[in-house]
């Protein structure tokens, strides 16, 4: 999504008088919504007066702010601190707030990281690694094949056509038998697959 040669360099979006904004990396008009998903996602990106060329990147990223919490839901910043906060505005330490700010952010966001890690962690212990659907199909298939091989009636050479009744009534029996033994080998895949 980078406009520049360099991959480096953030997205320049321009604003025009109509307040629509253009992505000029994608050459395409964009909205709050897109600014805010690139965000999320992060891009970085700058946001300019087309025709002052002023940067509007602050004011922008505030109008997200804005937008995302009237969409209710999920608000973010407590009535209490924005209070807080613009009674900041024109105080004598209104310039230490910016870097405290912005360091407590960073902070959260690493506690955050670490809290997920540690989560993920936990979940994984609890529950043995549960073998993936190839290695589960490669099981079911050697059980097939070894219990093939197990239930084989009569050994392919004695089919030669030489038949009596008695050995007819042999192979039904022998075939009942097999049928039997596929009937039951599938009952048990299906249980080791969870199909049961």
């Amino acid at each position: 999504m980078s406009s520049g040669k360099n991959k480096n360099e953030p997205t320049v979006i321009k604003k025009y008088a109509n307040r629509r904004l253009y992505d000029t990396g994608r050459s395409s008009y964009v909205t709050l919504d897109d600014l805010c998903q690139m965000v999320k996602e992060g891009h970085e990106f700058v946001v300019y007066d087309a025709k002052s060329n002023e940067d509007l990147t602050r004011s922008v990223l505030t109008q997200i702010i804005v937008d995302q919490e009237s969409k209710g839901g999920q608000n973010l910043l407590p009535i209490g601190f924005l209070r807080q906060l613009i009674g900041f505005y024109g105080d004598n330490v209104s310039s230490l707030v910016p870097n405290y700010l912005e360091h407590s952010i960073q902070t959260f966001s690493r506690n955050q990281e670490r809290f997920r890690e540690h989560i993920n962690k936990s979940i994984e212990g609890m529950f043995p690694a549960v073998p993936n659907i190839e290695e589960i199909n490669k099981q079911n298939m050697a059980m097939f094949e070894n219990a093939m091989r197990a239930f084989t009636p009569f050994p392919m050479a004695g089919m030669n056509g030489a038949g009596t009744k008695g050995s007819n009534d042999d192979t039904k029996e022998k075939m009942a038998e097999l049928k039997k033994n596929i009937d039951a080998m599938q009952k048990e895949l299906d249980r080791l697959s969870g199909n049961a």
